[in-house]
């Protein structure tokens, strides 16, 4: 049997998410995760759920009127969001 050196959990992570398809999954549900982060909890407080498909975040709002304010923002927070998971996951957001 061959000894082989110790590897790191990062290094051991990685190897498992370079299936493309897993990676861009795990992606996805960073930028939900960051969700509250970016937006604070008084917006999350709204929130009711949000899911990302096709490079789409979806975030549904219980509140019209934040539902429209953050029409306005929409591509700010699409920076924001990728900026802070680190790639180009969302292309857009919809709110509901």
């Amino acid at each position: 049997m061959k000894r082989t050196d110790p590897k790191t959990i990062k290094e051991i992570i990685d190897r498992v998410l370079d299936d493309e398809s897993i990676r861009d999954e795990a992606r996805a549900q960073r930028i939900c995760y960051l969700w509250p982060e970016i937006v604070g909890p008084g917006i999350n407080r709204h929130t009711i759920r949000r899911y990302v498909a096709d490079h789409i975040l979806h975030v549904h709002i219980d509140s019209a009127p934040l539902k429209n304010e953050l029409q306005f923002h929409r591509s700010r927070l699409v920076e924001q969001l990728n900026s802070a998971a680190g790639a180009d996951v969302i292309t857009d957001i919809t709110f509901h």
